[in-house]
């Protein structure tokens, strides 16, 4: 597989610079790469999707006519402050809003912080209470924490097991003061859509602005409802790193912070990359021109890992909502295995995937996301498939997946899959006592596991833990497997986690 490109001089037609793809030319499947004579499959598409070609092309176009400063009356400046201009329209004929209500910003995290930041000081006279939910991106997370530490007053709304916020909920959150409500979406962890649409409308009513990260959902379409500012990143549709955008509607009371640039009405300082501007509406554009049939692609193929999944690995929780969620977003949690050594596991099998759980390198707590939504966070993969991902691959990885699991659980000692306990007929009597301190997920569960049926139907165990993933992930074990879950109470280090036998 190789990408044909005709040298220039060739006689063959020039790139479009319209933000169309030229339909004339092989396309390479995104995505899909070689390494060492393996195919190898990049399953990550939620943290950053491949350049599409149209956003190639647009890009080495702007390079050569867009490198003069747009704010300049000379010929240069003129061509390059067309070019903006042209981006900054169909940018905002993508996104549902007025060129003047958007600014292109250095990353969707700058737009988030930004937005959230200039929202809450326009509207500082009617209060200082923002409203989120448990499930956002960090971004907005950081910015509510940031808010809440210069004496504002912070709302997490709840969501439910499917990762899905109430509309009810942010209705009872919403107060005279509330400054700004924001919601995603839709989740980048499971994918799960939120109702946008109805809470836009329930913060109209109570006369605050609901902001909305769109960043996972922008290729896709527009986001429904009468929001009043939202976020974007482009490296998430395909276009190039380093663009995001943030829109501010007409009549939002909005105040930049710091010090204040010409550029970009006031809300994103610095020369702007207007190369890779005009590369990110141009793919914005392409996108949306096959997203209706690429979405009806991707979801019959997650549809498919959801239900296969369940049926090749033993012990598997698929997370997220199964109907209203992203189309190429597919989430699933394995019992007994270590996040980070099934990363590697499937990494060395050719496929590129992410994960929400505790034992990846990156962090030692759970996803917040798994978190509020009270699943299983250990062996967790998230597989989000790009533009253009093949069928044959993810029949690869149905395949692949199974071994890798097997032998994640092996090394670590894991139970038999879906072992029952032991039959017990003995009187219950003192709690079985587990010392896990120490030890990182999901080593507590596999010893709890061990000795659940070491004691009589009505025993208890209790599971000693100073692993932040212990108070998401035995609760969790205890639903999949039947058993009850009693709490947890403070030891002298972390906690300790009681759960009755039922059977």
């Amino acid at each position: 597989m190789r990408l044909v490109r005709r040298p220039r001089g060739d006689g063959g037609p020039p790139p479009r610079r319209d933000g169309a793809a030229d339909r004339s030319r092989p396309r390479p499947l995104r995505g899909c790469r070689t390494f060492y004579g393996c195919r190898v499959s990049y399953f990550d598409a939620a943290s950053a999707a491949p350049l599409h070609p149209v956003a190639r092309q647009a890009l080495l176009a702007a390079l050569d006519e867009g490198w003069a400063d747009p704010a300049r009356l000379y010929r240069e400046g003129r061509r390059a402050r067309m070019l903006l201009d042209a981006a900054r329209e169909a940018t905002a004929e993508a996104v549902g809003c007025r060129p003047d209500e958007l600014a292109f910003t250095s990353s969707g995290t700058r737009a988030v912080h930004t937005g959230i930041a200039g929202a809450t000081a326009g509207r500082r006279r009617v209060g200082r209470h923002l409203i989120v939910s448990a499930v956002e991106h960090s971004s907005v997370l950081h910015s509510a924490e940031a808010f809440e530490a210069e004496g504002g007053a912070v709302t997490r709304v709840p969501v439910t097991r499917t990762g899905a916020v109430a509309v009810e909920s942010y209705v009872d959150a919403l107060r005279p003061d509330t400054a700004l409500a924001a919601l995603q979406s839709a989740n980048h962890e499971v994918g799960t859509e939120q109702p946008v649409a109805a809470v836009a409308e329930a913060c109209r009513e109570a006369g605050a602005p609901l902001l909305v990260d769109a960043a996972q959902s922008l290729a896709w379409g527009v986001v429904e409802g009468p929001w009043s500012l939202l976020t974007g990143s482009a490296h998430k549709w395909g276009g190039p790193s380093g663009v995001g955008l943030l829109v501010v509607r007409k009549g939002v009371r909005f105040a930049a912070q710091g010090p204040v640039d010409e550029r970009e009405s006031g809300r994103a300082a610095g020369f702007e990359n207007l190369p890779a501007i005009v590369a990110a509406a141009a793919s914005l554009r392409a996108v949306r021109a096959e997203a209706a049939a690429e979405a009806a692609r991707l979801r019959d193929l997650t549809a498919r890992i959801r239900a296969r999944v369940a049926d090749v690995v033993p012990d598997v929780e698929v997370v997220g909502d199964p109907d209203r969620r992203l189309p190429g977003v597919v989430t699933f949690s394995c019992l007994y295995v270590d996040g980070e050594a099934l990363l590697h596991e499937l990494d060395r099998a050719g496929f590129s995937v992410s994960s929400g759980s505790s034992c990846t390198s990156s962090t030692l707590t759970p996803s917040h996301v798994l978190r509020a939504m009270g699943v299983l966070s250990e062996g967790n993969v998230r597989v989000s498939l790009p533009w253009g991902a093949a069928e044959e691959d993810v029949e690869r990885f149905l395949a692949v997946l199974p071994g890798a699991v097997a032998g994640v659980r092996d090394k670590l000692g894991a139970p038999a899959p879906g072992a029952a306990a032991a039959p017990a007929a003995d009187a219950p009597g003192e709690a079985l006592v587990v010392d896990a301190l120490g030890r990182r997920c999901p080593i507590p569960v596999i010893e709890l596991a061990k000795v659940i049926g070491d004691v009589p139907v009505g025993g208890t165990v209790r599971v000693l833990s100073d692993d932040e993933a212990a108070r998401l992930d035995i609760p969790a074990w205890c639903e999949m497997r039947g058993q009850e879950y009693l709490g947890e109470e403070p030891a002298d280090r972390g906690a300790a986690y009681t759960v009755r036998r039922t059977s």
